[in-house]
């Protein structure tokens, strides 16, 4: 308790300027909880489904089998089922909407992520607003009074270091997290993009084999 009634007191001290940052670290918190939801239940690839899609010739019907026990808004189950629904077109209607599909995921997962970045800026600014106000109020002091009340000085310091701290520890919370989310986002466009392959070698194989039957 004795720690919490510290810490609020250097967020007073912090002046005006606390208000925004507070607003900018939980910002920044909701958006990455949020990212980290949807990854750990809308992006994750289980090792069933891999290790099907990696088998030489596997059966569709094992492939929708398990998709039908995905979440209807799970990313991986969107991408295959546009591949599956439209693997009796030519191969290159298939990729074509397959990518349309992949377009649309990667703008979903970069949903927000602006935010963050922004906020890796914006909160060291606001940090170094309340530096400068909290330094005006130390130099004001010291022109009315002099030396006279170095209380009053050493407060408008301490507004201007915690101000700047506070912004400093938001924008690196929020630059890793910018960062560690993009990264994610890379590596799930990357494997998507490689399991897309997978099925569409698998649809050129089956019209081949059809190409030779009706020969």
């Amino acid at each position: 308790m004795e720690h919490l009634n510290q810490a609020w007191i250097m967020l007073k001290l912090g002046g005006i300027i606390i208000l925004p940052l507070s607003l900018l670290g939980v910002i920044a918190l909701a958006i990455m909880l949020e990212k980290a939801f949807v990854y750990w239940r809308f992006a994750r690839l289980s090792n069933d489904l891999l290790n099907l899609i990696e088998t030489y010739g596997f059966k569709w019907e094992d492939l929708e089998k398990i998709l039908s026990g995905l979440d209807k808004r799970h990313y991986y189950k969107r991408f295959f089922e546009v591949v599956i629904s439209n693997r009796h077109q030519p191969f290159w209607w298939t990729e074509s909407r397959a990518a349309d599909e992949a377009q649309l995921i990667e703008n979903s997962l970069a949903r927000r992520l602006w935010a963050l970045e922004t906020i890796v800026t914006a909160a060291p600014l606001l940090g170094l607003v309340g530096t400068v106000v909290g330094m005006m109020s130390a130099f004001q002091v010291i022109g009315s009074e002099g030396i006279v009340n170095p209380t009053a000085v050493t407060g408008g310091v301490a507004e201007a270091l915690i101000a700047t701290v506070i912004g400093l520890i938001i924008a690196l919370v929020a630059l890793f997290g910018f960062n560690y989310f993009s990264r994610m986002q890379s590596q799930t466009m990357d494997e998507m993009e490689r399991l897309g392959t997978r099925l569409i070698d698998h649809i050129r194989l089956d019209q081949k084999e059809n190409t030779h039957e009706t020969t």
